[in-house]
């Protein structure tokens, strides 16, 4: 019966989740939710902005550390949702409703997992976090939010992965190229076009091949996006500026994406950021073992979460499906939430992190 009274207060939660819009950089009242559903559990919650984590009562300095993370932040629904995004919808077993999928499933059975796993000692030191800002990668989500825990050893991302481990996950680097050439009078052949510069460019991102592949990951991806140059047909423009989206595997850091960037083109490029780098966790680490060991597929993921802004080992794993994620009439459903909770603690109880790999 225990499980069933776990899924029931999951999916109670989830509904009240839905209803109080959490857009990313809004996540306030979700997170004010969060918070007394936590002391109500009586638990002691802490909280930084609009991010929500609790430790273990058992919490002891000597034990490995294992987080586990969802975000309650949310995408702008679309005009394409037939149904409310703001009002949790039930139809049979199946929750409709802007965050269901990306990220609530998740947050909400990782929730009844730690409450669960709390009510006795583990061989390892847990703490749960409900991050914000996660899918705008803002800097007062999860970034913020890690130097105020405790050491973590290795981290439960609760993505949505059908419940199989994402044990690797592409980088992100956003570049921005600007070739520069002189203006002029187009009917006198004067200046030096930039479009005609920056195409030779273009051209490079376009076949350049980064040697190192990855089994999980593939290549490193890089796709021209935008482009903008010009002011009217009869003047030769003097700047062309494009954007390009780069998604890295594990073999490379966006430094060192930069610098081949650099060394190859003749535009000028800028890096947004260097911070959302890939990462992987080894196949061999207890936890992804006995992950394996019960059935479950290990896969690379080419989708970007708050994995990416980890010092430490991690995996996604969680309830639901990516492709649902960011669609319109998002759902979830009541099983999938019932069968992450179940796998969550079977994985979790009693698991030995203390002679983990890092």
């Amino acid at each position: 019966m225990e499980i069933e009274k776990l899924t029931a207060d999951a999916v109670n939660v989830l509904k009240n989740m839905v209803n109080i819009p959490s857009i990313s950089r809004d996540e306030k009242n979700v997170a004010d939710y969060l918070e007394q559903y936590l002391k109500d559990s009586f638990l002691q919650p802490q909280r930084y902005g609009n991010n929500i984590w609790c430790i273990s009562p058992y919490y002891n300095k000597g034990k490995a550390t294992l987080l586990l993370n969802a975000h309650m932040d949310t995408v702008k629904p679309s005009d394409s949702w037939t149904r409310h995004p703001y009002h949790a919808t039930q139809e049979g077993e199946y929750i409709y409703g802007l965050g269901t999928n990306d990220d609530g499933g998740s947050v909400v059975a990782l929730l009844q997992t730690f409450i669960t796993l709390c009510q006795k000692e583990q061989p390892y030191n847990l703490i749960y976090l409900a991050s914000c800002e996660e899918e705008v990668s803002g800097k007062n989500g999860i970034e913020a939010v890690l130097p105020l825990l405790p050491p973590i050893d290795i981290a439960l991302v609760g993505e949505p992965t059908d419940m199989h481990a994402a044990i690797a996950e592409k980088g992100l680097m956003v570049v921005d190229v600007t070739a520069h050439g002189k203006s002029g009078h187009d009917a006198r052949n004067e200046g030096e076009n930039a479009i005609y510069k920056a195409l030779k460019d273009i051209e490079w991102f376009k076949t350049y091949h980064f040697e190192k592949s990855s089994s999980l990951l593939g290549e490193v991806k890089m796709s021209v996006t935008i482009i903008n140059a010009g002011t009217q047909h009869n003047v030769i423009p003097d700047k062309c500026t494009f954007t390009v989206d780069i998604r890295s595997n594990e073999h490379y850091s966006n430094e060192e994406i930069y610098q081949t960037i650099c060394a190859h083109i003749s535009s000028e490029a800028k890096a947004r950021s260097f911070r959302l780098n890939s990462s992987q966790i080894s196949e061999e680490h207890p936890i992804i073992k006995k992950i394996k060991a019960m059935g479950r597929n290990t896969f690379g993921s080419p989708t970007l979460s708050d994995q990416a802004l980890m010092p430490f080992p991690s995996f996604k794993m969680g309830p639901g499906s990516s492709s649902r994620s960011h669609t319109a009439d998002e759902y979830i459903t009541i099983s999938e939430i019932k069968e992450a909770i179940q796998l969550y603690i079977e994985i979790l109880e009693g698991l030995d992190l203390n002679h983990s790999p890092h």
